[in-house]
């Protein structure tokens, strides 16, 4: 089983310096391009691919690189940036990669950046991730210094500046429009869309935001070809994809493994199953924004169409498992309280409703809840469903509580009816 991405890495070993990476094919993908591609091949190749964005969206990066204005239309700077500000709870794949292969995520980012005729790139990351910084800038110091970065890269006539950003830790920094208000310096609120940032992004100019596993995924396109990234994949989506697994599992922890693989697969084999003595009762496929999947799911393809048809999302592919030994009220209870904390503000039902929902978990689980209270929480999940918000935060939220609410409604009655919560 080819494992493009994570080959190269190893817990017991520090990452590859520049010419580790080089001895293991790294940057011929850069010389390849430079020397005989135009952007637009580029473009093509990997669009051709079907590589879907990684960072929980599924777009086509492809399309996505596409609707760049180029040649005449074009307007500089072009920006492109590594969407690397992880703070999805339960998330950790970009992390891997990030202090894993630092290379690889540069030498994607400067093809990407070629794709689209970039002048600037820009590497956003989560503050708490020091040991990576680090790393990265360690590495961008290196590629300037093989002339991989700066004027005239391998004398192509293409010329980038890369940059490390450290973000200030707000989840809403993950979110393309907020994260590029905190690149110019503003508060960290989502924009208006349209225009699109690949129109008017950072500064006003074009930009394009991919999350670090889908830059990582590019210099292994353009090396390989397109039909060998599609035959990596057991589904119609391209390659591999870092899968994660937390929770009561012998071995929680990230593998590479081909896209669609199952979710049984990945609980039971690579996470080792359940702890003893605890059971499977549910799944947050993606990470804690995702819908609830339970043991009747478990046969389905870790894919985008497979999951969306079995009622949530994909996401960032990082499962949280929920077991029998857990208050699944508790459990939503505490992901609610980091998503009210996180809000930004900028929209009334986002900024007042989950407040309002953590406080209404917080009443139950302390047995002070009301028959109406399961009523109210229902209501909150259509009222900061998608369409009545300004950014995809607040949806996110709900979609742990609404699922919750439709397979472990039980353990919420159990709350009100007996005045504690019933795993205490």
């Amino acid at each position: 089983m080819e494992r493009p991405l994570t080959r190269n890495i190893h817990p017991d070993r520090p990452p590859l310096n520049l010419k580790e990476y080089e001895r293991t094919g790294g940057y011929v993908a850069l010389r390849k391009v430079c020397s005989s591609m135009n952007p637009a091949a580029v473009q093509e190749l990997v669009k051709d691919s079907n590589l879907k964005g990684r960072g929980g969206a599924g777009f086509s990066t492809g399309m996505k690189w596409g609707l760049i204005p180029m040649g005449d239309k074009a307007a500089h700077p072009t920006y492109l940036i590594a969407n690397a500000d992880e703070m999805e709870p339960g998330t950790f794949k970009d992390r891997l990669l990030l202090e894993g292969n630092p290379h690889q995520l540069i030498e994607g980012m400067i093809l990407a950046a070629y794709a689209i005729q970039a002048d600037i790139a820009y590497v956003f990351l989560r503050w708490a991730y020091h040991k990576a910084a680090g790393l990265i800038r360690k590495s961008i110091q290196e590629a300037y210094d093989a002339g991989y970065l700066g004027k005239d890269i391998l004398g192509s006539g293409f010329h980038l500046e890369m940059h490390l950003h450290t973000g200030v830790g707000r989840y809403m920094c993950g979110e393309e429009t907020a994260l590029l208000n905190a690149l110019e310096g503003k508060r960290a609120t989502p924009r208006a869309k349209p225009p699109f940032p690949q129109i008017s992004g950072l500064f006003g100019k074009p930009t394009i935001v991919n999350n670090v596993e889908t830059l990582c995924c590019v210099p292994h396109i353009v090396n390989n070809g397109a039909d060998w990234f599609k035959g990596l994949s057991y589904s119609d989506d391209g390659g591999t994809k870092v899968y994660g697994v937390s929770g009561k599992v012998k071995r929680p922890g990230a593998w590479e493994l081909p896209m669609g693989v199952t979710m049984r697969e990945l609980i039971e084999e690579h996470a080792g199953g359940m702890k003893a003595g605890c059971s499977l009762r549910g799944v947050l496929p993606g990470g804690a924004s995702t819908d609830f999947l339970t043991t009747q799911h478990l046969d389905i393809k870790m894919d985008y169409k497979s999951v969306a048809a079995a009622g949530s999302r994909l996401g960032t592919g990082t499962m949280i498992v929920l077991d029998d030994s857990t208050c699944p009220v508790g459990f939503v209870h505490n992901l609610q309280h980091f998503f009210a904390q996180e809000s930004c503000g900028w929209c009334t039902p986002c900024r007042e409703g989950l407040p309002w929902v953590e406080k209404i978990l917080l009443s139950l689980e302390k047995g002070e809840g009301k028959p109406e209270d399961l009523e109210l929480l229902q209501l909150h999940t259509q009222y900061l469903g998608p369409g009545n918000t300004f950014c995809a935060l607040a949806p996110g939220a709900m979609e742990p509580l609404q699922s919750a609410l439709k397979y472990f409604r039980e353990d919420f009655e159990k709350h009100v009816e007996h005045k504690k919560c019933p795993y205490d």
